[in-house]
């Protein structure tokens, strides 16, 4: 299949929201009705990322009436790439006329219990880079994660009986997990949750205009708080586990 018939196939299907799923949170896409999906790997200039827990393919299909492009997997800083590049999927699904964007990542929590969701109010972006870099793209983070889409899906959690908390997160750029002392600072910078993704994505869907919400799988106690060792494979187990409040959440409060 070429190119351009990909782009035509996904443009028909003309999704309205985009997901894109983080670590350990690919079986979110089990209870959407498929109708195809297309590998990173069928798109020019789309980087496919080797960490374990994402798929590396754009699932299109029904998420209850809802018309959705999901992202099974992203790319990291951490792997190389640079910020311009690991945003390329987002640019990709808005080049499909999708409205809102819903991100998702798996987060170490300063606040909230493990094994819990948190949906993003703001975030601190210490990944030292902006896929706007090289242009005078001066755009507002004023309200970057949409009040109206926030307030949807809290009241869509509170009536079904989800906990869903709201806060900072903060973006980092790993691969390592960070210190005890790197975690107190960030708690002073008033962050709730940290993680390696998200906020260049959020970055890049603000400035194509697209509205956002974001939505942090709480995994782990960051370091410090718990004597517990840090592990990836944890954060994939706690992702695992967890994904099922986030699908009942988006099946009823993803807008049609």
């Amino acid at each position: 299949m070429t190119s351009q018939e990909i782009d035509s196939r996904a443009k028909e299907f003309a999704p309205t929201t985009a997901i894109v799923l983080g670590s350990g949170l690919g079986g979110l896409v089990d209870r959407v009705e498929v109708a195809f999906t297309l590998p990173f790997t069928n798109i020019d200039r789309l980087p496919v990322s080797k960490v374990p827990g994402h798929a590396g393919q754009f699932v299109f299909g029904h998420l209850g009436k809802a018309r959705v492009v999901i992202a099974q997997g992203r790319t990291h800083l951490y792997e190389g790439w640079s910020a311009f590049e690991v945003t390329a999927g987002v640019r990709f699904m808005a080049s499909l006329g999708i409205r809102r964007l819903i991100l998702t990542n798996a987060a170490g929590t300063l606040a909230f219990p493990p094994g819990t969701w948190m949906m993003l109010s703001d975030h601190l972006n210490l990944t030292g880079t902006s896929p706007l870099l090289g242009t005078a793209n001066f755009v507002d983070m004023t309200g970057i994660y949409s009040a109206p889409l926030r307030r949807h899906f809290l009241e869509i959690a509170q009536a079904e009986g989800i906990p869903l908390h709201e806060g900072v997160y903060a973006g980092v750029l790993g691969p390592q997990y960070e210190t005890p002392a790197e975690i107190r600072m960030l708690r002073t910078m008033g962050a709730d949750a940290v993680g390696m993704s998200t906020v260049l994505e959020a970055i890049q869907a603000r400035a194509l205009g697209i509205e956002l919400a974001a939505f942090s799988c709480l995994t782990n106690w960051a370091a410090g708080i718990s004597p517990q060792p840090l592990s990836h494979a944890d954060v994939l187990a706690t992702g695992h586990d967890a994904s099922g409040s986030l699908m009942r959440l988006l099946e009823l409060g993803v807008p049609v």
